[in-house]
Formats: structure tokens, sequence, C-alpha cells
């Protein structure tokens, strides 16, 4: 099971500091307030709310509004606001790859080679994403990761009632007939891989590194979150993807 941004793809690369720049923004300036340290509890409560739905944050932002003593608007208005920052940059990335560009450019380093590895091995691959399904299976399909899933690509869903990936992976292993002690997930959020441990699964986390693609350094914000959900393994990226394998399967 992967998840798909900052997992797999790298079209919403950079989400964060699009977040967190519009929260500064917004925020009601408080007098004497350390800016290095309301970025980084920002930063905190963003990602440790990464693999839910992207409402999750704005309703944590109207609340932190209303303790500074101001009314918030709705979380849907800052949820829109951010919509829109954030597609200026998915549009210019898809546009790239429409034009000539590698789709590996915004794929995760080594990860193509480590689902063409994971698939020799006979494992069935799923994408399960709390991005709305259709642009995850748009972008999927963008980058040629789709082929490799056979449509198995879950993502979420504005119906009631509320989206959830612990649900789907209980579908999912039902469907598949097998227990969690035989689900292996890779994310960067600590949902999945909280979920994933509370069924008994290998969790892998990648902490990638928001600022350099590719650089080889662990996200430590993330690793902290990630650890805490219960990561097995923590890695930036899959440029050690042979390696990983190996580890994977116990082989040396």
């Amino acid at each position: 099971m992967f998840d798909f941004d900052g997992t797999l793809s790298l079209i919403r690369h950079g989400w964060p500091e699009v977040m967190l720049s519009m929260f500064l923004e917004m925020l009601p300036p408080q007098a004497g307030a350390d800016e290095a340290a309301l970025r980084t509890e920002l930063m905190n409560e963003m990602l440790s709310f990464n693999g839910k739905p992207t409402i999750h944050q704005m309703v944590a932002f109207a609340e932190r509004i209303r303790r500074a003593g101001e009314q918030p608007r709705e979380p849907q208005c800052y949820l829109a606001e951010y919509t829109l920052r954030l597609e200026r940059d998915i549009a210019k990335r898809s546009q790239r790859i429409r034009e000539g560009a590698s789709p590996d450019t915004f794929v995760v380093p080594g990860g193509r080679a480590l689902i063409e590895q994971l698939r020799a091995r006979g494992l069935k691959l799923y994408i399960l994403s709390a991005t709305l399904e259709p642009f995850v299976r748009q972008e999927a399909a963008l980058l040629d990761l789709a082929r490799y899933f056979d449509g198995r690509i879950h993502g979420g869903h504005e119906a009631t009632p509320p989206f959830s990936k612990g649900q789907v992976f209980d579908r999912i292993l039902a469907e598949e007939g097998i227990t969690g002690a035989q689900l292996l997930s890779f994310g960067d959020g600590p949902v999945e891989l909280h979920h994933t441990k509370e069924l008994g699964g290998l969790a892998v986390a990648v902490a990638s590194d928001e600022t350099e693609i590719g650089s080889g350094k662990i996200h430590e914000q993330k690793r902290t979150q990630l650890m805490a959900a219960g990561a097995d393994l923590v890695i930036p990226d899959y440029q050690c993807h042979e390696a990983l394998v190996k580890l994977l399967f116990g082989e040396r």
C-alpha cells in the first residue's frame, strides 16, 4: 500500500510551505510572538494531519484564530484559498510533463524502481490517498504510475460519511482475504502508518526532504511524527531501493 502525495508523487511537492505561508499571512498579529517558534508549531500541527483530508488542517487553523480572539472564516473558505494557491504549482508541473518533461522528474527518487521490484516479486500494489480520487487517478496516469496498480487506486471523497483510510484498509484486507500481518505500507503521514501498525502490518515511513528533492536527507519533523505513529523504518526516499527490498524480504 502506497500513500500518493509525498510518498510517490511530487506534483504537489511543497504543499507544507504553501499552507504555512497562507496561515502566517492570515493569522492575527501577536505582540512579542516568536515567529520561528510559531512556524515550527504550525508545521507540526499541519503534518500531524498528513494523511487525512485537508479540511482537518483548516478546522484546526480556524480554531487557532478563534483562540487568538478573532472570528475565523468557515474552514471551507480557508480550504478554497489554499487549494487555489496549490493548484497554481500543480498546473505548472503538469504542463511541464505534457510538454515533454520526464514524469520521473515528479516521482519521489527511486520510486518507480521500487514499484517495479515489488511487482516483479508478485506483490499486489495499491494507492491509498486522502486527496480526492479523481485527482489521484489523473496525476498517477500523468506520472505513468497508474499502470502498475491495475486500477487499485483509492482516494478521498466529499460524500457522507467522511473519508477514512482505516475503513479502506479494512475493506481491502477483506476483499483480498488476508490479515493485517500481510500488509506492507509506505507513507509520509502518520495516519496510514498508524493504521498499518494497528492491523499488524509493516510500516515504512518516507520522511522526504521538502526543500531539496533527492538530497537523501530526512525531514526531521516528519521523522519525529512518523516514528511516534509506529513506523518500523524511516527513509528519505527510495534511492536505496535495492537494499530496501532485500531488507524487507529478509535477504542479505
